[in-house]
């Protein structure tokens, strides 16, 4: 089955760029889940303040600076994988810094 991963971190105590540690670590989850084969692809998002949020209203397109919901957490990344099934993916997703510094979404692809 496949899953994505969607890594929230409130933004204000995400260290993944500065911290060297998480770095390695991150490294090391990636290095781990290509040998498993479980990895089909995923990346850090740039900064909620660089996002964009289009909605379309009785034929109208609205666009709005920043994220859709308000929140502390925001979406910082995300992966695809591919395992057997929701208990590889939970194991999966225990994983990355991302665990550590705020949740991980493990939600399944429709196929």
């Amino acid at each position: 089955m496949k899953y994505v991963l969607l890594y929230f971190v409130d933004e204000a105590v995400d260290r993944l760029p500065e911290d060297p540690v998480n770095l390695d670590k991150i490294g090391a989850w990636l290095s781990e889940m290509r040998r498993r084969g479980v990895l089909r692809g995923g990346d850090r998002l740039r900064p909620v303040a660089e996002a964009t949020t289009v909605q379309v209203r009785g034929g109208e397109v609205l666009i709005a600076d920043g994220p859709f919901a308000e929140t502390k957490e925001q979406v910082a990344g995300y992966d695809l994988i591919e395992c057997a099934d929701l208990g590889e993916a939970m194991e999966i997703a225990s994983g990355p810094p991302a665990a550590e510094l705020g949740t991980v979404e493990v939600r399944p692809i429709w196929t």
